[in-house]
């Protein structure tokens, strides 16, 4: 027997509950409720937040290779593949993980055939009606099509690599005004991957309530979405500035988009001076550890927006981080190469 399989690689405790789909090892209840909360997650430089192997780590060292934004702690690394692995990978100018490398294991760190497909397996087994489509590795990624109504979001896709100077590094189609865009038009577009909309932060645009801009949102998503049952990775974000009545909120979460919305806070001196709410089905939104949690009032925030001309932080670069999980599905422009607008 390979014990080894027994034990959780993340704390070394005994109680395994489920294998590890990237590397060979368990996890147990916690690890594996940590790495399923954490797996997507990325910090504001675009790496990823948490070590891989045990979805902690208070010291990491993140890939360097530019398909790649994993990141591994110390302690994983000096007990899995073996004493002084950290120190002497800090050494190196360019440090490549093992998920980039060509062998299969090191140490007693091996990684898995297929992780791609155990990834998906264990979010299917454990989060079931939320859908997590299978990562590509990079030479399989194609270029994002992306469809951004009533905000542009190009500068921010661009400075994530999303969009760049040629015509196969991604492109964007920018729809202020829906009123007469058809089922037709979405598909002349061609296949999208990714529709974006949000409300106007203060006022109207064309003198359309608040809720239109949901309503005419979700309409064209529908065009926009792939065929039931479709395997194409198809990712979607609608973002209220805290502009929609109450009872339509509720309708969005509820009878619409069946997901709970992630707040997003601007903070400024150490308080909340605005805060937008977020649908999606990006994986990072549906963690707990996406966004920090405060103690605001709602209603007088609301309140208080509506009475000033506050525009605070521009709205794409607030959530611009919950972008970077598409990474794992989408070619990027290497950052040498990016333009910005």
């Amino acid at each position: 027997m390979d014990y080894s399989t027994e034990i959780c690689i993340g704390c070394g405790c005994l109680e395994k509950d489920v294998q590890h789909p990237v590397f060979h090892g368990g996890l147990c209840a916690p690890c594996k409720e940590m790495f399923l909360e954490t797996y997507f997650l990325y910090d504001d430089s675009g790496s990823a937040s948490y070590c891989l192997i045990c979805s902690a780590g208070k010291t990491v060292l993140i890939c360097d290779a530019q398909t790649c934004s994993r990141c591994y702690c110390l302690e994983c690394l000096d007990i899995l593949v073996g004493p002084g692995t950290s120190k002497q990978a800090r050494s190196l100018e360019r440090w490549i993980c093992f998920l980039c490398l060509p062998r299969d294991s090191y140490g007693l760190l091996k990684r898995r055939r297929k992780w791609r497909t155990k990834l998906k397996a264990l979010y299917d087994q454990e989060y079931g009606k939320l859908k997590i489509f299978k990562t590509f590795s990079a030479w399989q990624r194609k270029p994002m099509h992306v469809l951004s109504l009533f905000s542009d979001i190009s500068r921010e896709l661009t400075e994530l690599g999303f969009l760049g100077p040629d015509s196969d590094d991604g492109r964007l189609t920018y729809v202020l005004e829906v009123s007469n865009i058809k089922r037709t038009n979405v598909q002349q577009y061609g296949p999208v991957d990714f529709v974006f909309g949000a409300t106007p932060r203060n006022g109207t645009i064309f003198n359309h309530c608040s809720a239109w801009y949901f309503y005419q949102f979700y309409r064209l998503l529908s065009y926009a979405r792939p065929i039931e049952d479709s395997d194409r990775p198809f990712f979607w974000m609608f973002v209220d500035n805290l502009v929609l009545e109450d009872e339509v909120s509720d309708a969005a979460t509820f009878r619409f988009f069946e997901t709970n919305p992630l707040t997003v806070y601007d903070v400024k001196n150490g308080a909340v001076v605005s805060a937008v709410q977020v649908w999606g089905n990006i994986p990072s939104l549906n963690s707990k550890y996406s966004a920090p949690l405060w103690t605001v009032d709602m209603i007088q925030l609301r309140e208080n927006l509506m009475k000033t001309n506050y525009m605070g932080t521009r709205l794409a670069k607030l959530i611009k981080k919950f972008f970077n999980p598409m990474k794992e599905y989408f070619r990027c422009v290497p950052a040498e190469d990016v333009h910005y607008p």
